[in-house]
């Protein structure tokens, strides 16, 4: 299994994609990469942009949408490119599609590679529970592709210690998360990727990994390949319920 799984598509001050060139480059291998731009309404420009974006690195890029048949194009590609955007509105498409198991069962034998950016990377994990994304629309199930056995959050950013601002941190959220479910998240901050190659994983960049138990551990260009032997769980929290024993 060859995966990318970027936090973010543009880091600030440069191009699409630029920051990951070169890795890009090697999951490519020169193939043609089939974009797939749901998670934005806006298909055209989205999918114009990655082209330019791409083609600078001598990356070809053709989009799903423009095929009659997208759901072929994205199950027949060599390379699947999902954009970032909603991820809400981008696992709903798929599931419209009907590509979401046939998908992550051609990425997981190997015959197609998948790079993700952000909502890209969101659907990529067991579910996509923790996104930071409004819910503006409704998919027919949280379940995503399951192509590693963790959970993402992109676009990770420390507290600031000098904000007034009172609603919940990033890293709240995450303990949210884990009090109602047994699987660990791995945070990444912009400009971050891992990178997943047979049974090995390594994060590229700055990332925090939450687990329920053992607490956050920071890290920077480490390997995370244990994280792909885990079994995650989801709705053991042991919150009192309402209307259950007291």
């Amino acid at each position: 299994m060859e995966l990318l799984l970027l936090s973010n598509s543009t880091n600030f001050g440069g191009t699409m994609f630029s920051h990951a060139a070169e890795t890009f480059a090697d999951v490519s291998a020169g193939a043609k990469v089939t974009f797939v731009p749901y998670a934005l309404a806006d298909w055209d420009g989205y999918a114009e942009r990655a082209a330019a974006a791409l083609g600078a690195f001598g990356v070809e890029v053709v989009s799903a949408h423009r095929s009659s048949a997208p759901e072929r194009a994205i199950l027949d590609a060599d390379v699947v490119l999902m954009g970032g955007g909603n991820t809400f509105r981008l696992l709903d498409s798929l599931y419209a599609l009907g590509v979401v198991e046939k998908l992550s069962r051609n990425v997981r034998e190997g015959a197609t590679r998948y790079v993700g950016a952000s909502a890209g990377t969101n659907v990529a994990c067991p579910t996509i529970r923790t996104t930071n994304d409004m819910p503006i629309c409704r998919p027919p199930s949280f379940g995503a592709l399951g192509l590693v056995p963790f959970q993402i959050n992109l676009h990770y950013i420390d507290p600031d210690p000098a904000s007034t601002f009172m609603g919940e941190t990033r890293a709240e959220r995450i303990t949210e998360f884990l009090e109602e479910n047994g699987c660990p998240v791995l945070g990444l901050y912009e400009g971050s990727w891992l990178r997943v190659s047979g049974e090995r994983a390594a994060v590229t960049g700055r990332a925090r990994l939450f687990q329920r138990t053992g607490g956050v551990t920071f890290m920077e260009g480490l390997d995370v390949s244990d994280l792909l032997n885990i079994t995650p769980v989801f709705d053991d929290g042991r919150r009192p319920r309402p209307g259950g024993p007291s």
